[in-house]
Formats: C-alpha cells, sequence, structure tokens
C-alpha cells in the first residue's frame, strides 16, 4: 500500500498526522463502501485524499459490522465477540473438551463415569451374571432357604431402584454433552465467522496491491519509455 509521490512524508485526511508514504493508502483504491463511511465522519474526503493504515482499519471494522448487521440484523453477542476479536487480533478457537474437564464437579465427574460405564458391554455381561447367579442362587443352591424365593420380588425391587438412580444420572451426562456440543457450535460458528471477514479483507488488499502494481508498472513503463528517447538523442548526437 506504497503511493509514490514526490515528497517521502503525507497528512491522513481522517486524523492530520503527517505520514510515511507507506503508512498512506489513496482513497481510489479503497473501497466505495468503505470510502461512503469515511465521507460521513469526514465531509472533507475526497478522491484526492490519504487515509493511515489505523484509520482504514477503523472503518473496515465498522463496514464488517455493517454487513453483519445487514445480514444478520441485531448482532448477536457472538457476532460482537467475532468484532471484537478482529479489533484485538485475537484467536477465538477453543478447545471445549479442556475448558470442560477443568469445570468438572465431583458430581459430574461421578455421573460422566456411571454413564460411561452403563452404556458399555462391561455393564451389560457384568448385570446379566449378577442375575444369573442370583436366580441360580435362589433356585437351585438355597432352594429351601431362599433369601428372594421365585418371583424375585427382592430382585425386582433392586431392578427397580438401579433404574430409578441410573436414568437422572445418565440424564446428568448427556445435559452436559450437549451443553458441550452448544458451545462447540458457538465455537465453530465464531470461528467461521472470522475467517470468512478474513478473506473478505484479504481480498481488499490484494486488489489494493494489485492496484498499486499496476501503477508501478505504468510508471516503469513510461521510465523504459524515457530512457530510450535519451538513448535515441544520444545516438542521434552522436552520428551529427
Amino acid at each position: 500500500m506504497v503511493k509514490k509521490i514526490s515528497n517521502p512524508m503525507g497528512v491522513c485526511q481522517v486524523c492530520g498526522k503527517e505520514k510515511k508514504n507507506s503508512e498512506l493508502i489513496p482513497a481510489t483504491l479503497i473501497r466505495k463502501s468503505i470510502s461512503t463511511i469515511i465521507k460521513k465522519e469526514n465531509p472533507e474526503w475526497s478522491k484526492k485524499s490519504f487515509i493511515c493504515l489505523d484509520d482504514y482499519r477503523h472503518y473496515r471494522e465498522e463496514h464488517i459490522q455493517e454487513i453483519l448487521e445487514l445480514e444478520k440484523g441485531k448482532l448477536s453477542d457472538l457476532d460482537i465477540e467475532v468484532i471484537n476479536s478482529i479489533k484485538e487480533k485475537e484467536l477465538l478457537s477453543k478447545n471445549i473438551n479442556e475448558e470442560f474437564i477443568k469445570e468438572k464437579s465431583f458430581g459430574e465427574k461421578v455421573s460422566d463415569k456411571i454413564a460411561e460405564f452403563g452404556g458399555s458391554w462391561k455393564f451389560i455381561i457384568s448385570f446379566v451374571t449378577i442375575i444369573v447367579i442370583w436366580i441360580m442362587f435362589n433356585v437351585f443352591v438355597y432352594a429351601s432357604k431362599a433369601f428372594d424365593p421365585y418371583p424375585f420380588i427382592l430382585l425386582n425391587l433392586v431392578l427397580s431402584c438401579l433404574a430409578a438412580l441410573q436414568a437422572p444420572v445418565i440424564m446428568m451426562s448427556q445435559n452436559r454433552q450437549e451443553q458441550k456440543d452448544r458451545l462447540r457450535g458457538e465455537n465453530d460458528y465464531q470461528v467461521n465467522l472470522k475467517a470468512e471477514m478474513e478473506i473478505r479483507n484479504q481480498n481488499e488488499k490484494i486488489e489494493i496491491l494489485f492496484h498499486e502494481w499496476k501503477k508501478l508498472m505504468e510508471l516503469q513503463d513510461l521510465q523504459i519509455e524515457f530512457l530510450e528517447e535519451l538513448v535515441d538523442k544520444n545516438r542521434n548526437t552522436d552520428s551529427k
């Protein structure tokens, strides 16, 4: 973003500070939508004006906010966090699993372990084994002195209590998983939104650099023509 002029220093039309030419962007290279925002706050802004990089970034962020408001209406807290992260150049990606592990209470850890064990083949095999042993002891081994004779009322009571306690514990673990998935989804949304905005910004920078490169090439062509004219002139002088 360099404007080649005779004076190595220039003045930003927005802040009025003197800046190096390498830190100034001419108005002709700024996107029309951003230029309109600058014009609203700076009536003296024209096609011959220059703006420094810091002020340009400020108005570019305002432009991003306007785009989001037009596309989404009222900005959510997630959208505002994305805009602030662009301003502060902060990372948005997070490891949700690590945050959840750090924030787990003792009860939550227990519920997760119970849910993990309750949904495994170890639990099924262990549970079936205990039931078979229970029935065998009461039917065959201690048939005359069975502590839970057929129809196994005590076993039914144990199973009912186990199901009544296991269900809410598993639901607690599922609720935490849903919360984790929601936070992961929100984080993915923020990262994708920021990536989209940054890609737009990069496209603008490439466009500016392309125009600058084009002007430099034109300047180079003019210099080559000037040198050719000088060479021809010297040849003509020598021939005379």
